[in-house]
């Protein structure tokens, strides 16, 4: 929260717990209560939690299956008083892809089922990935097709990513390919769903499906790439937030300056 108020970012992400082992602590009351008092304080909103790495609720294995659905779920229960909760639904190999899709969709369910989310701020949000074959979110029509399936049972949208998108092989570098990109959010899930952009320049090339992120402007995104995102109106209601390297304590406040000037630039 500090680092966010420093930077001059009027958003965050934070993970609950570890994102890489299986164990977590509850969120205790008064961290809570501080962490509210200090957004409020500060003007920050939206506050965006990322579920854990390990989390894969489309898994061909049961048990991985299992242990990903009570992950998920204290998950769940941690981030009730943020805004988003952003989940990779995971990856699959050795079964289909309705399968897979019909197990996360089952999964999150199961995850949600008892807790009162509608009458919390949360909304879990869907990330693309990188494209792998065996990644669900692989295509803006995967995570439309699961949005629709969740509708049903808890409130969802999606969270895209810049650097998955363009080494899944989207254009968000050309003017033209921009369009066409937009079009294709807009038919598979519509540009209001989109209520998060991870914004990260990447270090590999369009459609290589290598997730190697890169600092604003670095890439082979490009700082056009994010100008032309970050101005756009059709975002106006989407939060975006930097998950570029840290390599030296300074490169958060580097990216979030690089992507604020970026948004206040005149065309």
């Amino acid at each position: 929260m500090q680092r966010a108020v420093e930077c001059g970012a009027n958003c965050f992400q934070i993970f609950s717990s570890s994102p890489r082992t299986w164990q977590a602590a509850p969120v205790k009351p008064e961290d809570a209560e501080k962490m509210r008092r200090l957004r409020a304080e500060h003007g920050i909103t939206p506050l965006t939690v990322h579920a854990s790495y390990l989390i894969n609720l489309c898994s061909q294995t049961e048990s991985v299956r299992e242990n990903s659905t009570r992950a998920f779920r204290g998950e769940v229960e941690r981030a009730l008083a943020a805004d988003y909760l952003v989940l990779h639904p995971g990856s699959w190999k050795g079964i289909t892809r309705s399968e897979a899709l019909r197990y996360a969709a089952e999964n999150v369910e199961r995850a949600t089922d008892g807790l009162d989310c509608h009458a919390s701020p949360l909304r879990i949000l869907i990330e693309n990935s990188a494209g792998s074959e065996f990644s669900m979110g692989a295509t803006f029509e995967q995570i439309g097709d699961l949005l629709h399936l969740l509708d049903k049972c808890a409130p969802v949208d999606a969270c895209l990513d810049t650097c998955h998108t363009h080494v899944a092989g989207y254009d968000l570098v050309t003017a033209e390919g921009y369009e066409e990109t937009l079009q294709r959010i807009e038919q598979t899930m519509g540009l209001r769903r989109v209520r998060v952009w991870h914004c990260n320049d990447a270090k590999a090339a369009m459609g290589s499906r290598l997730d190697r992120h890169q600092h604003i402007g670095e890439g082979t995104l490009g700082a056009a790439a994010f100008r032309r995102l970050l101005q756009d109106g059709r975002f106006a209601h989407a939060a975006f937030i930097a998950e570029t390297p840290v390599d030296n304590p300074s490169d958060i406040q580097r990216n979030v300056s690089a992507l604020l000037a970026l948004a206040a630039l005149n065309a």
